[in-house]
Order: structure tokens, then C-alpha cells, then sequence
């Protein structure tokens, strides 16, 4: 099966040139470091910043430049920085073309849920909710089961939802799975995993 930056390495080959990104909090930051060779895309962080570089090598962490995730983060010539409203203007504008969010769980009609857990302390909503409905593709990368082996990939989600039917794209440790009319649609395996191994472990219906 795939690591973290595997999912992030597979997650960036859906960047398309000349595109606006989003990149959520988690493993989706990792997608930075895994833009194809000759793709040109502009990454946006909610916070008020359009055109993040790659995360900075140790030593060379700047205090003041940090993502949505409040992670040290690099500048590139052309970035440039704005308030909040701003920022939440290209969103709900439209002007984004692509987030890759994590998640906690998806259902196989493509809600999601990636926000909190009832019960346990959370920051708030923060950008996702206004993501997923601004964005003109969401994809979510995310590991296929939890710590015990259960299935986030279900037939209806348990958490409080962050959307309804917003998830184009499924990206999991296992392999890639698209949201389509009656369930899920099997894209790819990961490496090692068989078709047979990824529906045992996929509580939603694939077609």
C-alpha cells in the first residue's frame, strides 16, 4: 500500500496546468513537494496567501510565513498575501479550481466529513466548509481505514458533515476511487493491493 507521501506524490498528478489549488491540513500539504514537471499551478492558503512554495528544509523555517494548518511554509517571487475576505472571495467566487482536503470519513454519495468528532476539542470549522462548496473539483486523500481497521469509507457518514455530495475523488492508502451514480468506481490500486483487497476493506458500494 501507499505512505503519506505516496498518497501526496499520486494526489498531485491531478494538479492541471495553470490551475488554482487549495491544499488542506494533514497530507494534503505534502502535495507540494510532488508537482509534476512542467505543470504550473498557483497553491492558495485561506489564510490570505496565493503561491505557496514547497515546505522549507530544516533551518530555514520562517516564523511569519505558515499555511492554514499553522505550518512553516516557503514563498515563491510572485506570491502575494491579503486578508481573509479576500481570500474567502476567490473561494466562494469560484476563482479555485481544485482542493484536496483530508478527511475522516466519505460516503459513497461523496459527503464528507473531516471537520471534528463529537466530543473532542476542535478548532472550528475553519475554510473547509466554504471549500467544498466554492471549489470546482474536490479531492480527498485520507487513509482507507482507521487505527483499528474499520472503513472511513462508507455508505453514509457518522460525523457531522462538512458538505453534501461534494467529493469528486478518493485517494486512500489503497488505492483511488471516483464518486459516481450508485457508489464508487475503482480508478487504481495502490501498489501491492488487489481489487479484491480494496472492496474488503470499502464498507460503501462499488460498482
Amino acid at each position: 500500500m501507499w505512505d503519506r507521501n505516496q498518497m501526496a506524490e499520486r494526489a498531485a498528478q491531478e494538479l492541471q496546468d495553470g490551475w488554482y489549488v487549495n491544499l488542506g491540513i494533514g497530507i494534503p500539504t505534502l502535495v507540494s513537494n510532488y508537482i509534476p514537471e512542467g505543470i504550473e499551478v498557483t497553491l492558495q492558503s485561506e489564510n490570505g496567501m496565493l503561491g505557496m512554495g514547497p515546505f522549507p528544509i530544516s533551518g530555514d523555517e520562517d516564523a511569519d510565513l505558515i499555511n492554514a494548518g499553522k505550518q512553516t511554509i516557503t514563498e515563491l517571487p510572485q506570491t502575494a498575501y491579503f486578508d481573509s475576505a479576500q481570500s474567502f472571495g476567490m473561494i466562494r467566487g469560484g476563482k479555485i479550481a481544485m482542493a484536496i482536503l483530508g478527511a475522516m470519513e466519505v460516503a459513497e454519495n461523496g459527503d464528507l466529513a473531516n471537520w471534528m468528532i463529537p466530543g473532542k476539542l476542535v478548532k472550528g470549522m475553519g475554510g473547509a466548509m466554504d471549500l467544498v462548496a466554492g471549489v470546482g473539483r474536490v479531492v480527498v486523500v485520507m487513509d482507507h481505514t482507521n487505527k483499528h481497521g474499520v472503513s472511513k469509507v462508507l455508505k453514509e457518514c457518522t460525523l457531522p458533515l462538512t458538505g453534501k455530495s461534494v467529493v469528486d475523488r478518493i485517494i486512500t492508502n489503497l488505492g483511488v476511487l471516483d464518486v459516481v451514480d450508485g457508489g464508487l468506481k475503482i480508478v487504481e490500486t495502490a501498489d501491492g493491493v488487489t481489487e479484491d483487497e480494496l472492496r474488503a476493506a470499502t464498507e460503501a458500494t462499488i460498482i
